[in-house]
């Protein structure tokens, strides 16, 4: 998860159509006392938001499989110290289970799953896998689309912005996703962008906050691993969407919704199925069918009208009845992408690399 991810995007399909095809590798049976699992965080977990959720899914697994020890090594960078981070956790704590919870751990993941074949690994947000190497997300675009329609309807000048972190595919699908729930109900909103190249780092988040706010944004949504745009919001008397947690807490007020993780769904099964002998290396990819994402509750300052809306909508994606990226999509320039008829194949979201229509700003490459 950052800039050093944007590489050549022919590597980044070529890799991926062969990483979603799955592979029959089987782990053998393990004791719940000897997985000892191991959290690798890019931040800390009193971040209030990414990496907080991962913690509290952690506990909440460790609370659910009596015997189980987990670590953790939080604020570790995207880079080849991860290597040391994650051999620590295997030699020390004897670790048989590596959670690298973080997209720019996934090449240095590859490096360890070779030197410890006995150890399963799962790369969060990552598509490259191997025998002993899983891939693990949650389809976070379907609230964001729901945290759109709730924007849009707020917004009374149709000029919402957006503080996001790095320009990659991951962020880029979740803007795309937010700005067609945005477009449903307000066809002549915009969504302005601002790239922080980070993902946390409170200072830049909040004058990038400002910045929008200064701008004419009436309503702003975020993907970063902090608080700190929502304060900025609330400061300002700003509405926002939140991200990652229910950061009403930062936002009393303003604080309209956020698209929220449920780690514990996505951590439970893997230890279950390492405990059990029947794990094996798959990319998994849950989104509200499957408790892995949500939208947090109404703030204050949501209509009962919207909030009805927003939920039927709900309802509607939950049954398969509401595919975000179906057709007539068009991009910035006013290209169509998706024919009308047509839904994006899975493949095709995981690598999005272009706006759609009402995306103000660029994606640097």
């Amino acid at each position: 998860m950052n800039s050093m991810c944007l590489r050549k995007r022919a590597v980044f399909l070529s890799v991926l159509s062969a990483c979603l095809a799955g592979t029959p590798a089987v782990s053998a049976p393990l004791a719940v006392e000897e997985i000892n699992p191991g959290y690798v965080y890019i931040g800390p977990v009193g971040d209030g938001g990414w990496t907080y959720m991962q913690d509290v899914g952690r506990r909440a697994v460790d609370a659910t499989f009596p015997g189980l020890k987990s670590a953790i090594v939080e604020s570790v960078e995207e880079g080849p110290g991860s290597v040391a981070v994650m051999e620590r956790l295997i030699r020390q704590n004897k670790s048989r289970l590596i959670f690298a919870c973080s997209f720019g751990y996934m090449d240095f993941v590859q490096e360890m799953a070779k030197k410890y074949p006995e150890t399963v690994f799962m790369h969060v947000s990552g598509y490259k896998r191997a025998d002993n190497v899983g891939t693990m997300f949650g389809r976070m675009y379907q609230p964001r689309y729901l945290s759109g329609l709730t924007a849009g309807s707020v917004s009374k000048s149709g000029n919402i912005g957006y503080v996001a972190a790095h320009p990659i595919p991951e962020v880029i699908r979740m803007i795309n996703a937010f700005t067609l729930g945005v477009r449903k109900v307000n066809p002549k909103a915009t969504v302005k962008v601002v790239w922080l190249f980070s993902w946390l780092d409170p200072g830049k988040e909040k004058e990038a906050a400002k910045a929008l706010i200064e701008s004419g944004c009436d309503v702003l949504a975020m993907h970063a691993d902090t608080g700190a745009v929502a304060q900025a919001c609330e400061e300002a008397k700003t509405y926002v969407v939140g991200y990652n947690n229910d950061m009403s807490q930062y936002a009393p007020t303003m604080h309209l919704t956020a698209p929220v993780w449920n780690w514990a769904k996505l951590f439970e099964p893997i230890v279950q199925q390492v405990s059990e002998g029947t794990w094996k290396s798959q990319d998994i990819w849950w989104g509200l069918k499957e408790g892995a994402v949500d939208l947090a509750p109404f703030g204050p300052a949501v209509p009962e009208d919207v909030r009805k809306m927003v939920n039927d909508e709900k309802t509607r994606v939950i049954a398969g009845e509401q595919p975000i990226f179906s057709g007539p999509l068009k991009d910035q320039t006013g290209a169509v992408k998706v024919k009308e008829g047509n839904t994006m194949t899975d493949a095709e979201i995981w690598s999005m690399d272009w706006f759609v229509e009402g995306v103000l700003g660029d994606i640097p490459r």
